[in-house]
């Protein structure tokens, strides 16, 4: 059974790795390393190139979204521009921790602190993810790993969980940008 499901998920994810974007600037011996793991893990392989896209423009965002609205919030109800920056920080080094089965990084934040500490420890969160993702392979993906709420949850299942969230914060990132008359990472015209 576990089989299966492993087969199912790569078969939906290898489509996604084959299908990365060319040309993106990353470190040539992480670059090596995850094309020889593209063979023998195509669930790892997928999580990294997915995660790789995502960096890129969240932290895109972040940095253009200008100092003085990181306090912005479109509605009472909704989270500040610096929280949503330190939500997906949180997220990234918690799922990634989980992922290694090690400590993550623990720096104290506040979504007040400054853009350019929140960015700096966004990009960190990032770094630290790619560094574990680098290691990980599909060996593991039903080992039960630390989630959310004191619960446990699959290594890919975390691994899914880590991609589904970097889309959902980029989107939200996105979204603020726009509602501030900001044109988002993805939405830019490419360069030659």
């Amino acid at each position: 059974m576990k089989r299966i499901m492993f087969g199912f998920l790569a078969a939906l994810l290898l489509p996604l790795a084959a299908g990365a974007e060319q040309g993106s600037p990353s470190s040539a011996p992480q670059a090596k390393q995850a094309a020889a793991q593209a063979d023998t893990s195509p669930v790892s392989s997928a999580v990294r190139s997915i995660l790789e896209r995502r960096v890129k423009v969240t932290i895109g965002a972040a940095e253009a979204m200008p100092a003085d609205k990181y306090s912005y919030r479109p509605t009472p109800d909704q989270m500040t521009f610096g929280h949503l920056v330190l939500h997906t920080l949180d997220t990234n080094n918690f799922l990634c921790s989980s992922i290694a089965g090690t400590a993550g990084p623990s720096e104290k934040l506040a979504d007040t602190d400054s853009k350019e500490k929140l960015v700096a420890a966004l990009k960190g969160s990032f770094d630290y993810c790619t560094q574990v993702l680098a290691k990980t392979d599909d060996v593991n993906l039903a080992e039960q790993v630390p989630f959310f709420g004191g619960g446990k949850i699959s290594r890919v299942g975390a691994m899914i969980v880590l991609t589904d969230a970097a889309f959902d914060h980029y989107s939200m990132a996105a979204m603020y940008l726009r509602l501030n008359g900001l044109v988002p990472p993805s939405a830019q015209p490419k360069k030659d």
